[in-house]
């Protein structure tokens, strides 16, 4: 059966809200509308109620507890909290921060930024895996040193990093370990106390949650964490992060939290298989793809592959009942090549023909047939096209 145009598989972009959560979150737009700051009658106290049950089932997924989590519009705004909070407060002990080359933007300028009013930044390199190399962290961290700064998932390469490793070699060298975990919660297990993680950034709108909604976890102890608040007014979330609560969005993060946590086993499973389908259909019909960064360390629904001979900007244009990537949502507005991809090493005519397939819960088999076939009819369309790869071919496979 034909699957429903256009195709959705862009999912590290972001996800369709399930149903269910919409489900949870409609009666705190209307009968329950209430602020959750009004401590003095029912409708704040209800909002109350149900910001406090949504702090512990949040917890429940990361492994912390209710009064870690502070409630946030995003990942971008978490990561920003943590390493600005931590380098304003610790300012005192050290102005050193070492993070990585293929590090989300909301992290890298941020910590940009943070180089112009006197901190020390410190970026690792990675390898064609797309993983950092654990002595090149041990020997970048200095008596300075106040955060470690490495996402456990990467958005466009779906490379997880050796984050219980980093865990254990920050509290080694007591340092403060913030991890940018938007890709990777609800798609594979987090668990703050096993892994050593001090700050933890999360978005509803990765986890089939609405938009505008996240968390920061901040560690209360062994040790407790520090963080200058970054907006100040009335001091919501202990101080932290002041302004009045989306509670609707926040009920919706906690429901998407509590169906990852029941769902995520068999999820990933089945999208780890649709993903490897998607792999195979694509790859044993054409030749000269590559597959960008490593497949053993990788989210189940993560496929980043170049095309050799094919600008993805034209890709994308030919199979217009598809919606993929050719890069970050935050940074495809730009012509350059793809900053994760260039770290790899990947040549800059590959990086620019490398398109992300990110997979998701409402995503089908026949959905994954469909767009093998329509990239596989597209590439080689493109390439009969193209007298530059035509000329690169050897004479044997004309």
């Amino acid at each position: 059966m034909a699957p429903k145009l256009p195709v959705y598989m862009d999912n590290q972009a972001t996800t369709a809200v399930d149903p269910r959560v919409v489900d949870a979150m409609l009666p705190y737009f209307t009968e329950k509308f209430g602020n959750a700051a009004s401590r003095n009658h029912e409708f704040g106290w209800k909002a109350e109620e149900a910001v406090e049950n949504a702090r512990s089932q949040i917890a429940r997924l990361i492994h912390c507890t209710p009064r870690e989590i502070v409630f946030t519009s995003g990942a971008t705004e978490s990561d920003n909290l943590a390493i600005k909070g931590v380098a304003e407060a610790y300012r005192g002990k050290g102005n050193h921060i070492v993070t990585q080359a293929t590090e989300h933007k909301a992290v890298l300028d941020t910590c940009k930024r943070l180089e112009k009013s006197g901190c020390e930044v410190t970026c690792l390199p990675v390898g064609r895996d797309g993983l950092i190399d654990l002595e090149d962290l041990r020997r970048a961290i200095t008596p300075k040193t106040i955060l470690i700064s490495i996402m456990h998932a990467n958005n466009e390469i779906g490379v997880i990093q050796p984050i219980e490793e980093i865990g254990k070699i920050a509290k080694e060298k007591g340092v403060i370990f913030h991890v940018d975990a938007a890709q990777s919660v609800g798609k594979i297990p987090v668990d703050v106390e096993k892994f050593g993680i001090d700050l933890l950034a999360i978005s509803a709108h990765k986890i089939y949650g609405p938009k505008g909604v996240g968390v920061l976890y901040v560690r209360r102890k062994n040790p407790r964490v520090e963080l200058a608040a970054m907006i100040d007014g009335g001091g919501h979330e202990r101080g932290l992060r002041s302004g009045t609560l989306n509670v609707p969005g926040i009920v919706g993060l906690a429901k998407a939290c509590e169906l990852c946590e029941k769902e995520m086993p068999q999820e990933s499973e089945r999208l780890g298989v649709l993903r490897d389908k998607l792999k195979e259909a694509i790859m044993s019909r054409l030749d000269d793809t590559f597959i960008n960064g490593s497949m053993v360390h990788r989210l189940p629904n993560n496929l980043n592959v170049s095309f050799a001979g094919v600008e993805g900007d034209a890709l994308l244009m030919g199979i217009n009942d598809v919606a993929v990537s050719s890069g970050s949502a935050c940074t495809s507005a730009t012509l350059e090549p793809s900053y994760v991809l260039q770290a790899l090493g990947v040549p800059d005519e590959r990086a620019h023909s490398s398109i992300r397939f990110g997979l998701g819960r409402f995503n089908t088999e026949e959905e994954v047939d469909y767009v093998a076939g329509r990239v596989v009819e597209t590439v080689k369309r493109l390439r009969e096209l193209s007298p530059l790869y035509e000329a690169a071919k050897p004479q044997s496979s004309r």
